[in-house]
């Protein structure tokens, strides 16, 4: 607790210091200053006070961008990181270049601590430049920040330690000591208004390239948390001013979506955690569209299982739906999605918010037309298709109906339940004769053993294709 108390007091007072330190240097060398973590995420920037402060030279693109976006390109990072900042111990000169944006030339003062590079500080660069005396006196403040920004990673990973263990604790004891912890290094920060945010997948399975909470607006904790198997997703502890509006939710979610698809079209735009899984999804849609409209023989010399079938199909169900799953992903063109869970005041509930995310990321992941950021209260019946286990995801008798062999059959299934059971509705929305339709409605039949005309059974249906996208 006594800890926690610390990580509390020490992260109001990091923005203050930050701020005080840049104006520093900014003073010792009479030229604006700015500072950057080591992802060139922008910290605090000096002011612009100097002589030619209209000069249209000194309106430096780069510069500019930094402090109106708060970040740098991937370009301009990786331009700046070709001067060898990375592993400078002492000041670095870069010169101008205007047709990379950069119209006057830089001074980088790395920013470490015990080795270990954490920010940059950049100067415009003049004529005549600040002194060697100047630039030293300005490396001994910048040592200062690196020790700041290592306290604010201790810091930001206790914080991050704390939300993880509230998330996964299990309910009862164990999550109420959780809370309490988190309450503590929180303080005053845990008693308002607050929603949970859910990023999935998240482009990558390492927590140190999670961005920190100080550079999304209006959060004050995330980390990291499997999803699924294989991938991970990204939680963010948001404030809010009021439960009515959610809007700082929805902006922090639409940051993250941003950078999670920049990260994604960095790595040639394949899909997040891509293994077998992935991949195997990414066939299964192009088949999918591949399909659709097409002919109406696609489940033929397939028996309706019978009651001994029940076992085998709901071990089918389970493999098939991974499929009819992936295939929704990726004919929505959905990379990641995003979820906020319903505001709440106080940390109390914190773990049902969770899961409120989470189902409603799922939910923006199935069906596009709620992302890519969805809220928990705008999902319908999806609220209760995500709520439901894991064991009842899959009903035995919709399993064959869900392989990738019959996946236009299910998709007209599931179209002509969404239209209420209107043939022609149904047929104009697939594209293809009434005919048509009603021969794919009967092999749906076949399959699964149902009746269409059934209202328990046209439910059973309607429910487990779309818990099947999930």
């Amino acid at each position: 607790m006594r800890e926690n108390a610390r990580v509390a007091a020490d992260f109001k007072a990091f923005k203050g210091d930050y701020q005080e330190l840049v104006d520093e240097i900014s003073e010792l060398l009479g030229v604006p200053a700015t500072l950057e973590n080591r992802d060139f995420e922008l910290i605090a920037f000096g002011a612009y006070d100097s002589d030619d402060e209209l000069d249209p030279s000194a309106l430096d693109p780069v510069r500019t961008r930094s402090i109106l976006t708060r970040r740098s390109t991937a370009t301009v990072r990786a331009w700046f990181e070709g001067f060898g900042i990375t592993r400078a111990t002492g000041p670095v000169r870069i010169p101008s270049s205007p047709e990379a944006g950069v119209y006057r030339g830089r001074i980088c003062l790395p920013v470490r601590h015990r080795g270990v590079v954490l920010g940059y500080v950049w100067l415009l660069d003049g004529d005549p430049g600040p002194t060697d005396a100047q630039l030293a006196a300005a490396m001994e403040v910048a040592g200062r920040i690196g020790a700041l920004l290592a306290d604010e990673a201790e810091a930001g990973a206790g914080l991050s330690r704390e939300l993880r263990a509230v998330l996964t604790a299990e309910p009862g004891w164990q999550q109420d000591m959780a809370v309490a912890e988190l309450r503590t290094a929180l303080g005053p920060r845990a008693d308002g208004p607050l929603t949970l945010v859910c990023v999935a997948p998240w482009p990558s399975p390492d927590p140190d390239d999670a961005p920190a909470a100080r550079t999304i607006p209006h959060t004050t904790a995330l980390c990291t948390l499997p999803w699924g198997t294989s991938e991970q997703s990204l939680a963010l502890l948001v404030r809010l001013r009021t439960t009515e509006v959610t809007a700082p939710a929805l902006a922090a979610a639409g940051r993250l979506l941003k950078e999670a698809e920049g990260a994604r079209a960095g790595r040639g735009g394949g899909a997040f955690g891509g293994g077998a899984a992935g991949g195997a999804g990414r066939r299964a849609g192009a088949g999918a569209g591949a399909g659709r409209g097409g002919g109406a023989g696609s489940g033929a010399g397939v028996p309706a299982p019978g009651n001994g079938a029940r076992g085998a199909g709901a071990r089918a169900a389970a493999a098939a739906a991974a499929g009819f799953a992936g295939a929704a992903r990726v004919a929505g063109g959905v990379g990641c999605a995003a979820g906020v869970g319903d505001p709440r005041i106080g940390l109390a509930e914190l773990g049902t918010v969770w899961q409120e995310a989470a189902g409603a990321t799922r939910a923006a992941l199935a069906e596009p037309r709620f992302g890519p950021v969805a809220e928990w209260a705008r999902i319908g019946p999806y609220r209760l298709l995500t709520a439901l286990p894991p064991q009842a995801a899959h009903d035995p008798v919709v399993g064959p109906l869900l392989s990738p062999t019959h996946r236009e059959l299910a998709r007209t299934a599931e179209v002509y339940l969404d239209c209420a059971g209107q043939a022609a509705r149904t047929a104009a929305e697939l594209g293809i004769h009434r005919q048509t339709l009603y021969y794919r409605l009967s092999r749906v039949e076949q399959l699964t053993g149902l009746d269409l005309d059934d209202g328990e059974d046209r439910l059973l249906l309607h429910m487990a294709l779309k818990r099947a996208r999930l």
